[in-house]
């Protein structure tokens, strides 16, 4: 029996050209998978018929967009998980879904082996390899690019030679992965991190500069899970895909940033993610009223910690299991309303409200109806600062000395 790769397509030259590439360097039949994850572009269909005339003998396309906003953007919300401090991890969390399926196809069709288009110096290798070897460790991994010397000219030159059925340029000077929660773009022009970026990089996101009217929004969440806009009931996709639009006609959610690759380097990255950064932000004003002092800051800690097990290809851990439990205790009481602005490249929030908020209004004003005793103040903080009193004591009897 022939042997049979599963490689994940995504109706890319690089991609289309790598099916035959495969099946000439390891004689095996090649299974093209592609998934949705609300990248938008060409339809599931269209890429799938790509894959049949660039030669693949099985295209397998999965819709997981719903999938991928209720199972991974939501955790990534409720973990308020910002790569240090800045990235969303628009590509990390769509790789584990991407590796499911993968895996789920190459079991229905026989595979022996999972192939990916990653090269040899980014996170994503890691990502798809560490996933597959979690849910298929039965299975072996191989990347055309890095293993097989797959190189874009090359890709360029094979597709010209065997007539293949895809658009190819010899110059785009960018790479670009994109989905529902986000857009990446780097190389090119960006390799100089003193070069501003350029206004064509961008697509999910209008010119802030330039903004049109304000845009007061209003955002429900239960248990951490935004299930409203306006009042008007939605799905988590839904409710990306709706600030995606609104959010992203005001500009928000633009990031350049300088990051630290899993591999060691330093790269240059653009993102977009309006709908993200905006949930990110509701979301987070709504939790400053909802979730206890100490709970909230150890909580930074784990949405930290949580953040780069998975920019790091470790969503499958042990790890990030046992922080996902942490996290969705903390989100019992997170329910209510936020009310922002979204204008000029920012989301403001001007507005908060919910029948789980720790906030005391009789203990918080200064009016008269205050409720808080201030005779109990002196004593607390003779109290609090008795340790660092005491050890200041001593610094000044043995400096004396």
């Amino acid at each position: 029996m022939t042997e049979r790769i599963v490689l994940a397509y995504s109706g890319g030259l690089d991609t289309s050209v790598a099916i035959g590439w495969i099946g000439e360097a390891t004689g095996a039949e090649v299974i093209a998978v592609a998934v949705d994850v609300g990248q938008g572009g060409e339809s599931l269909e269209t890429i799938r018929q790509r894959a049949l005339g660039c030669g693949a003998v099985e295209a397998y396309v999965a819709d997981a967009s719903d999938e991928f906003a209720n199972e991974y953007c939501v955790p990534t919300l409720k973990a308020n998980a910002l790569y240090q401090g800045h990235y969303p991890l628009v590509s990390a969390i769509s790789r584990p879904v991407i590796v499911k399926h993968l895996v789920k196809a190459a079991r229905e069709f026989g595979a022996t082996t999972v192939a990916h288009g990653c090269t040899g110096k980014g996170n994503d290798q890691v990502r798809f390899e560490v996933g597959i070897q979690t849910l298929g460790p039965d299975l072996k991994c191989i990347a055309p690019v890095r293993d097989l010397a797959l190189t874009r000219d090359k890709a360029i030159a094979f597709a010209e030679e065997k007539g293949l059925p895809i658009e190819t340029t010899k110059k785009n000077p960018y790479s670009i992965d994109q989905n529902v929660w986000g857009r990446a773009v780097e190389t090119g022009y960006l390799e100089d991190i003193w070069n501003a970026p350029t206004k064509d990089i961008y697509d999910y996101t209008a010119t802030p500069e330039f903004p049109p009217a304000p845009d007061e929004v209003t955002i429900s969440f239960e248990a951490g899970v935004p299930v409203a806009i306006d009042g008007i009931k939605v799905t988590p996709l839904q409710a990306i895909k709706e600030l995606n639009r609104r959010a992203g006609a005001q500009g928000v959610g633009r990031i350049d940033v300088v990051e630290d690759r899993l591999v060691g380097i330093k790269s240059r990255e653009i993102y977009e993610a309006p709908g993200a950064m905006a949930l990110i932000t509701a979301h987070k004003h709504l939790e400053d009223i909802t979730v206890e002092r100490e709970q909230a800051r150890f909580k930074a800690t784990v949405g930290q910690r949580w953040a780069e097990l998975v920019y790091d290809g470790q969503w499958f851990s042990p790890l990030k299991r046992s922080l996902d439990a942490f996290i969705d205790d903390t989100q019992k009481y997170v329910s209510g309303d936020i009310r922002m602005v979204l204008h000029g490249g920012q989301a403001i929030v001007n507005g908060r409200r919910s029948e789980t908020s720790l906030y005391d209004f009789d203990l918080a004003t200064y009016d008269t109806g205050d409720t808080f005793d201030q005779s109990m103040a002196r004593g607390f903080i003779e109290l609090w600062g008795m340790s660092a009193k005491v050890a200041s004591g001593r610094d000044i009897r043995v400096a004396g000395k």
